[in-house]
């Protein structure tokens, strides 16, 4: 390990003679020659003079690089060229060690910057320079006046020059502080001071060559004591302190330093076509003022150039070279080997032979695959991580991916029934978690986000459970084995894929139909979906039915697609006239795309995580079987001798989960649009078309009979009150909630179908469409009556309204007050009177239905509580803000 070297520094650079030397002696005790002119005394010596670089450096080992590193015992120094200052590189800062916990994992790639050492006087600083907006000629001083860089880090020159080099030193040190602002991402953790404690902070590794050099600095966090918890619970919950620490005030955090030479000739940029999915580098152009957007986006991809230029298929000069980590367990290599070389099956298509390259890290190798030399997939643990994650890092001018590190948990390692997650809530658990990771790098790069690896092998639980339970598949079988085998090697195929500069595809699923599905021919050579950059759910067939493949075995239609916009080697003269050759297949339906954006919250109700298919509705209507046929298999076969005890509490979450990704898409149906992204004058295709009134009203009826309805989640006595609990665990659990994790499955689609965003669409909407072809279309308010009908349906029918229904229908109850009594600013006033209007309805069925009678106490005392808070909403002024 190596310490600072700062104290040395100070006294080598502070320790100067206070007074002027003697004048020599003769030599040998020698007279001087009588009459001889007195010697001139030597002028005194300069009390600010650095010391030469010799000096400062005797009995340091020298390991050369573009920085060059100096060590002796546990000091460090780095030796900066002149010829470096002002030219611009890369840095970057991962991490190698962590906690273990909310996000703070290891093996993680952290932010990066292209960056300059700048001397002012004797202070050198690290700058990171300023991309966003861009300019050349006269433009460029207008800019740089404008937008200022950033100051990282800075140090005090420590030696003078050295005479042939023409460099000096500087304590690495300066190095050791929290440049990457983790301090911050700690605080959003655990709401805890944490800071970088410098005195107990080293250097723990190092590594330099011609264009690279790596400084690894074990950072001590500490804050000085954990306060007590408030006497009161505090309204808002107060995280715990770090749990997976012997003691929560103190922990290290590896910081991978990477200095690292920017390509000397620019890579040929290609520009991004919105029709495909790719990572971009963008910025603001302020060359000229006649731009209608001035913002440029650049396709984010590796340099890849054949060695013989004019052969049909050649290697190339460079390859994509993967290094899987030493870590990665031995029986798990093959899957991921095999995931990664599956990309060379696309750029085979477009020329290109072993254009990837895997390879696997020396057991012994002394060297860390977190440096920017080595793009690596790494494997990593944690006490509550469970996610795979690809990001990248590249060179700001030209979108060249320069390093790569996927990460990837052991979620797969510890077996296939690891997982208990009650919260079902969408933005909870593991999801929050993995968001966590990267909420304190770039936020321009937070598309980068992917959570496949945690939801994958959630998918892979809930088909084992079934197979398990027909008694397909023994979990401890080979069989078993191949099934998670298979699921590491999607697994990387995506991560790999983002890391080859692919963003997520959510509509890729829907381009195979569900005949298609069921042929294991054709899922083996086509995949059960358009991509693997898509979240697919697992092909789990439903009893009796053909099996094709469980899962994405290979890459589909889009991704080829994708890969030949990206890295096709074309004639700069004609490349802009073959991309958009390339680019205007969007119209063929295999290629079908959607990013992020789409998916979360949007109004396409085909761009979607973990919808299968071409037919969302009918595959909620599959899930919802195989959910049912899971519970009366799990409850007919009951506890066996052997059994895991939390075995049955984590079929009921998970078949649960695998209901709430199932009903999304059906939600999205009412007041959804379908979008595409034809440029404008290529196609004449509407960019959005109103979903089909058809289609609308059988998603509200779907959703009616199978998630609002408490006939879906019907459970034996005997098999709940067999839910145990693992009680060699302090925090256990007790009863298992299962009204509360049905109202939360229940309540993402009502709050969907309640929002102000869809409100607005289906107010808007009849304004999309022909006046000839707005019969029949679909009005808010039908909406509206039919969601309120579903609900509180046993108004009508005078049923007993059970525990399920009840909590149902209290949170539609607290909505609907909410809006009468306090409004919503993003709501329609349209939707508002509406509001009222179907409140006016609700409340003479509630009088009606309690006139009839006859029902238990508690449904009496729900029906009229429901309508006293009904009645004194109504009555009540509206609070508008």
């Amino acid at each position: 390990m190596f310490k600072p070297a700062l104290s040395a520094l100070t006294v080598a650079v502070l320790s100067l003679p206070a007074l002027a030397q003697e004048a020599p002696k003769p030599a040998n005790g020698a007279a001087a020659a009588p009459g001889a002119a007195p010697a001139a005394a030597r002028p005194p010596a300069d009390p600010t003079a650095l010391k030469p670089f010799a000096e400062i450096s005797k009995d340091f080992k020298e390991e050369k690089g573009l920085f060059s590193i100096w060590r002796k015992d546990e000091k460090v120094l780095l030796e900066v060229p002149r010829a470096m200052l002002n030219k611009p590189f890369l840095f970057t800062v991962n991490i190698a060690n962590a906690i273990g916990e909310r996000g703070a994992y290891a093996s993680q790639m952290g932010p990066d910057s292209m960056v300059e050492f700048r001397l002012v006087g004797r202070t050198l600083q690290l700058v990171a320079l300023n991309n966003k907006f861009r300019a050349s000629g006269q433009g460029k001083r207008a800019v740089e006046q404008a937008f200022s860089p950033s100051l990282l880090a800075s140090a005090q020159v420590g030696s003078a020059d050295h005479g042939e080099r023409k460099s000096f030193l500087v304590d690495a040190s300066f190095l050791l502080a929290d440049i990457p602002g983790y301090s911050t991402r700690l605080e959003y953790a655990y709401r805890l001071p944490y800071a970088p404690d410098r005195g107990n902070s080293f250097f723990a590794a190092g590594r330099a060559d011609e264009g690279l050099t790596t400084l690894t600095a074990r950072m001590h966090f500490a804050t000085p004591r954990i306060p007590a918890p408030p006497l009161v619970p505090p309204p808002v919950p107060v995280p715990t302190p770090p749990q997976a620490t012997p003691d929560p005030r103190s922990f290290f955090v590896d910081y991978v330093y990477n200095f690292k030479a920017l390509p000397e000739v620019p890579m040929a940029v290609r520009h991004i076509d919105p029709r495909l999915g790719h990572f971009m580098e963008s910025y603001t152009d302020l060359d000229g003022d006649l731009k209608a957007n001035p913002r440029v986006h650049l396709l984010q991809r590796w340099r890849l150039e054949k060695k013989d230029p004019s052969a049909a298929l050649s290697e190339p000069v460079t390859p994509i070279t993967y290094w899987m980590d030493k870590n990665i367990p031995a029986r798990y290599r093959g899957a991921v080997e095999a995931g990664i070389l599956e990309w060379n099956k696309a750029f085979e298509k477009i020329g290109f032979k072993n254009a990837v390259v895997a390879k696997q890290q020396p057991d012994d190798a002394n060297w860390d695959n977190m440096d920017a030399g080595h793009a690596s997939i790494r494997w990593f643990v944690g006490a509550d991580v469970g996610f795979a994650i690809g990001p990248s890092h590249t060179d700001p001018r030209t979108g060249e991916i320069l390093d790569a590190d996927i990460g990837m948990s052991d979620v797969f390692a510890r077996g296939s029934r690891r997982f208990i997650v009650e919260d079902m809530t969408p933005t909870s658990s593991l999801d929050k978690l993995a968001q966590l990771s990267l909420s304190w790098k770039d936020g321009n790069k937070f598309n980068a986000y992917c959570n496949y690896g945690h939801l994958a092998a959630q998918e892979m639980n809930f088909a084992m459970d079934i197979l398990e339970a027909r008694g397909d598949l023994d979990p401890d079988s080979p069989e078993a084995e191949a099934f998670v085998q298979a699921v590491i090697k999607d697994t990387i195929m995506h991560e790999v894929g983002h890391t080859l500069g692919l963003k997520h595809n959510f509509k890729a699923s829907t381009t195979i139909t569900a005949a298609q599905l069921k042929d294991k021919a054709f899922t083996e050579a086509k995949g059960i979906s358009g991509s693997v950059m898509d979240y697919n759910a697992y092909n789990v067939p439903l009893k009796g039915e053909k099996v094709g493949s469980y899962n994405m075995p290979t890459l589909g239609a889009y991704d080829y697609w994708a890969i030949e916009y990206a890295y096709k080697p074309l004639d700069p003269a004609t490349e802009k006239a073959e991309l958009a050759k390339i680019a205007a297949r969007s119209t063929e339906p295999a290629l079908a795309y959607a990013d992020d954006m789409d998916a979360a919250g949007g109004m396409d109700p085909m761009a979607n995580l973990f919808d299968l298919g071409d037919d969302p509705l009918g595959n909620f209507g599959k899930r919802l079987q195989l959910a049912k046929e899971l519970w009366a298999r799990v409850q007919e076969r009951g506890a066996k001798l052997g059994d895991d005890p939390t075995r049955g509490r984590r079929v009921i979450l998970s078949s649960l989960n695998q209901l709430s990704r199932g009903a999304d898409p059906v939600s999205k149906f009412v007041g959804g649009v379908h979008t595409l992204r034809d440029l404008p004058g290529t196609t004449g295709r509407a960019a959005f078309t109103p979903v089909d009134p058809a289609k609308q009203r059988e998603a509200l009826k779907a959703l009616a009979s199978g998630i609002f309805s408490a006939d879906s989640f019907k459970f034996r006595p005997e098999f709940l009150s067999n839910l145990q609990v693992d009680y060699n665990e302090w925090d256990r659990g007790s009863l298992l909630d299962i009204s509360g994790a049905v109202l939360r499955l229940q309540l993402a689609s009502l709050d969907r179908l309640l929002s102000a965003p869809t409100a607005k669409r289906l107010l808007e909407l009849p304004a999309y469409v022909p006046e000839a072809q707005r019969k029949g279309a679909i009005s808010l308010s039908e909406v509206y009556a039919t969601v309120q009908g579903s609900v509180w349906s046993e108004l009508k029918s005078g049923a007993e309204i059970d525990r399920l229904r009840r909590n149902l229908q209290r949170e539609h109850l607290k909505r609907v007050v909410t809006l009468l009594t306090r409004g919503a600013p993003t709501l329609p006033a349209d939707a508002l009177s509406l509001v009222r209007w179907h409140a006016n309805a609700l409340a003479s069925d509630l009088r009606a239905a309690q006139a009839k009678g006859g029902t238990s106490v508690e449904t009496r005392a729900h029906l009229a509580d429901s309508l006293s808070a009904l009645n004194e909403a109504l009555r009540a002024t509206m609070s508008r803000s």
